[in-house]
């Protein structure tokens, strides 16, 4: 599949894709307060659902569903305002919840479900990224080599693999950070606080992103 693309234009796209990757966005945001909140697993189960979410939007880019999307202003508006209610939801969840003690084992593997899920559903809920791939993945697409929907989706499942790989780092680095943080008596507080206020942040940024006729 990536024969498709000259050598020149896939080292290009993926230089171009690193170094957007690794410019902390949205994502990498909640990704981080993932981690920090919940440790280096549900950092890690986050990522993979972000990136679930991303893979919904290069599909549907390649079937020309988001290009429908973006055309109407009434369907941009429904994905933007669900999406950002639901981060504004689990902010303000977050900034409710009593600090517990830490889940016993047995409760581990359901919560890192709900974070792999709230990860998707952010993720998919977030038209930008349906307008990020629309802009940038035809920059690097050859038409005359033909298959363009082919080299679509190859360029952007290569794309979401870089991201798995950028933003796993992000995971493990924060969630380190957050377990040495979380030894201290004041933390956990403070914690619910910050993460609460970032998802709060995100949904509101969301909510006030104008929708654009590119």
């Amino acid at each position: 599949m990536v024969t498709l693309m000259l050598p020149a234009h896939l080292t290009l796209f993926l230089l171009t894709a690193l170094v957007l990757l690794l410019t902390p966005g949205p994502a990498v945001l909640y990704i981080v307060a993932r981690s920090v909140d919940q440790g280096r697993r549900a950092g890690l189960a986050s990522v993979l659902g972000v990136e679930l979410g991303n893979s919904v939007h290069v599909i549907a880019a390649t079937l020309g569903l988001s290009a429908l999307m973006l055309a109407s202003a009434l369907a941009f508006s429904i994905v933007k305002y669900a999406g950002a209610a639901y981060l504004i939801y689990l902010g303000a969840r977050t900034l409710l919840h009593p600090v517990t003690a830490a889940a016993p084992p047995s409760a581990q593997p359901r919560s890192l479900r709900r974070t792999f899920s709230q990860g998707a559903v952010v993720a998919t809920l977030n038209p930008k990224t349906a307008l990020f791939f629309l802009a940038f993945l035809p920059q690097f697409v050859d038409a005359g080599k033909g298959q363009v929907s082919l080299q679509f989706l190859t360029l952007g499942f290569i794309f979401v693999g870089m991201a798995v790989t950028t933003d796993s780092l992000y995971a493990l680095g924060s969630g380190t950070a957050g377990r040495w943080l979380r030894r201290s008596v004041w933390f956990p507080r403070f914690q619910r606080y910050v993460a609460g206020t970032i998802y709060v942040g995100l949904g509101l940024t969301a909510a006030l992103t104008g929708h654009s006729h590119s």
